[in-house]
């Protein structure tokens, strides 16, 4: 059976590369499925869920915003956050979901506010994926 390369890459480090079956991005058109043979596309990704199939199981990420490179062969994430499940601390990301949301009442600038929301968008991401193992 074909598989896909996914390699995706934060600032810190190459945080996943391995052959996998199937991937799911959160993307700004919505969830976009890549299977192997998929035809060229750059897209924009956007904080939520990667779901990974591999080996008939499903593995999954919390994603932030970042593009996504996919050709037949190979998908390639650069993202500014990209936590597996497994390593999600949830006490944390709800900590810290609860600090964004609490900043987002206070009178912000507009740098600021684009800030908290992205604070947010992380912990919300990371809280599903969490949450799914539950």
């Amino acid at each position: 059976m074909a598989t896909l390369k996914l390699e995706i890459v934060t600032p810190e480090a190459q945080t996943y590369s391995e052959d996998v079956d199937m991937v799911t991005l959160p993307s700004s058109n919505g969830e976009l499925g890549i299977y192997p043979n998929h035809v060229p596309v750059l897209t924009q990704v956007v904080p939520g869920e990667i779901t990974v199939r591999k080996g008939g199981r499903d593995f999954f990420l919390a994603i932030g915003e970042g593009f996504a490179e996919i050709t037949g062969d190979r998908v390639a994430v650069l993202t500014d956050m990209a936590i597996k499940a497994d390593d999600i601390d949830e006490v944390k990301a709800e900590e810290a979901r609860k600090r964004a949301e609490a900043r987002l009442q206070e009178k912000l600038s507009g740098e600021e506010m684009a800030s908290v929301s992205a604070a947010l968008a992380h912990s919300l991401a990371q809280l599903k994926v969490k949450r799914r193992q539950h």
